[in-house]
């Protein structure tokens, strides 16, 4: 039995309640809500240890419900969506959801990835365990998430904000792109793995681009690296 506590937030109600049956079936806690706001007040009510969040919510749709989330949390969110399109996924994931699952699914992939957010999570929070990291002219303060390179502050998004921290926390290690998916998107990815280089090119242009010089450097046909 596992005992972890997840909050669904679904307004079709069948899908809910089959949710909601199959992870207490598994040892998980659970409670439902129906609309954005209800989800929402449920979440500052508890302690989860994830989210299942369906996008299209009544009353606040499921990316606000996010964004207030992300505002004071940093509990793993599963989006469920019935939408397959890339820019929904990248503006999930960018807000930091943590893992994306279109409508219809089967509840063994779902589970799968449920266990895989949570395992990640775990390694996640041993891995920000330090509160602060410094690569040169470059710092970062884990527990009020800000940086600063030559004392200038750099705005991050929560994505490229995780992302750096894994780079710098593993500084001169040369790092696949699925070892940067599997820790920093905290899932079991499926697809194509261009999405890091993606977010690599977002952090450069913050990072690296109006400095001297740069500290996250391609290793070709392997990864990146960051180091002076």
């Amino acid at each position: 039995m596992s005992g972890e506590s997840i909050l669904i937030i679904e307004d079709e109600r069948k899908i809910a309640r089959l949710i909601q049956l199959e992870l207490e079936h598994e040892g998980y806690e659970t409670e439902a809500a129906s609309t954005g706001f209800s989800g929402l007040e449920a979440f500052k009510r508890g302690q989860w240890d994830l989210v299942l969040l369906d996008v299209m919510l009544p009353e606040l749709s499921g990316m606000e419900v996010l964004r207030r989330i992300r505002s004071i949390s940093k509990t793993p969110v599963i989006l469920l969506t019935a939408r397959d399109s890339l820019p929904d996924k990248v503006s999930g994931l960018d807000l930091g959801a943590n893992d994306y699952i279109t409508k219809p699914f089967e509840i063994e992939e779902l589970l799968a990835r449920i266990r895989a957010c949570l395992r990640m999570s775990v390694a996640y929070k041993a891995s920000q365990k330090e509160e602060r990291y410094e690569l040169g002219d470059l710092a970062i303060d884990v527990q009020t998430r800000e940086v600063t390179r030559e004392s200038k502050p750099i705005e991050l998004t929560p994505r490229e904000f995780d992302l750096l921290v894994f780079l710098v926390s593993h500084k001169s290690q040369v790092l696949s792109r699925e070892q940067i998916i599997e820790h920093v998107w905290g899932y079991d990815y499926y697809g194509e793995t261009n999405v890091v280089d993606v977010y690599i090119r977002y952090l450069r242009k913050k990072v690296d681009t109006h400095f001297s010089k740069p500290y996250i450097h391609t290793v070709r046909g392997v990864g990146y690296t960051m180091k002076e």
